[in-house]
């Protein structure tokens, strides 16, 4: 089995390079398993009811969102979707899910999708303690288990690798939209890569136009962000997972310009 991860979609340049080169991914990569980081998709934050109709039409198996999960209000209507995931530990009560069951080559694959706590300015649970508890309880019911980790801090993304490790299948880190250097199987096991890098304008500063980037830099005054244009690029992930023990066997990032 081969799973795909995809880093976050950043506005309509990145969803439709997606579009474009996610067909013939899936062909040339032999991929089963598609899992997409969709919390940037509409305008840079959030996700629309259009573009999250838009992503259900392709070949995709799981989005998962972040600390912009809630940034286009309509999300209200959709958030229960089965193959929609927020931040496991958001706040108790809060409307969707963190984690789902997936089925793929008569494998159940859960995906757990956790938000860090250092830097991001949301409010949420302990994420090490809410996977703990998640990965404990779905140990006994799945056979594959993938962690996204929206998190903002590579030595939060490093320490949740070690605290899982041999404990799931699969960590990959989303939110700060570069790709790293650092995949690697561990002697546990465990798949991971600190982030996956993002989809989205290539010319940029994390999908952002450069000019407004730049003079919020400069001058510490407030600028209101806006998402950059032109060519775009593709970056993720391939997992390949032994089907007879479930797993991993290899990694390799992808970046398609």
């Amino acid at each position: 089995m081969k799973i795909l991860a995809v880093g976050d979609i950043v506005g309509d340049i990145g969803l439709n390079k997606l579009k474009e080169l996610l067909p013939s991914i899936i062909e040339k990569e032999n991929i089963d398993f598609v899992i997409v980081n969709a919390e940037n998709t509409s305008g840079g934050m959030g996700l629309t009811i259009k573009d999250f109709n838009t992503l259900l039409n392709l070949k995709i198996d799981v989005m998962t969102m972040g600390n912009h999960t809630w940034g286009k209000k309509d999300i209200f209507t959709f958030i229960d979707n089965p193959k929609l995931l927020r931040p496991a530990n958001y706040s108790k009560g809060v409307p969707g899910k963190g984690y789902n069951i997936f089925i793929c080559k008569n494998k159940k694959i859960a995906v757990i999708n956790l938000i860090g706590r250092t830097d991001m300015g949301v409010l949420s649970e302990n994420p090490f303690t809410v996977a703990e508890e998640l990965v404990s309880r779905l140990k006994k019911e799945a056979d594959i288990i993938v962690v996204d980790f929206h998190a903002e801090a590579t030595a939060e993304k490093i320490a949740m690798k070690y605290f899982l490790d041999g404990k799931v299948n699969i960590i990959f880190g989303t939110h700060t939209h570069v790709q790293t250097a650092d995949e690697e199987i561990t002697e546990n096991g465990t798949a991971y890569i600190t982030d996956l890098g993002m989809t989205g304008p290539k010319k940029s500063v994390i999908g952002m136009e450069v000019k407004a980037s730049i003079k919020r830099f400069v001058t510490s005054l407030p600028e209101k962000y806006k998402l950059a244009e032109g060519p775009a690029v593709l970056n993720g992930c391939v997992f390949e997972i032994n089907d007879e023990n479930c797993k991993v066997v290899n990694i390799h990032r992808i970046s398609y310009k």
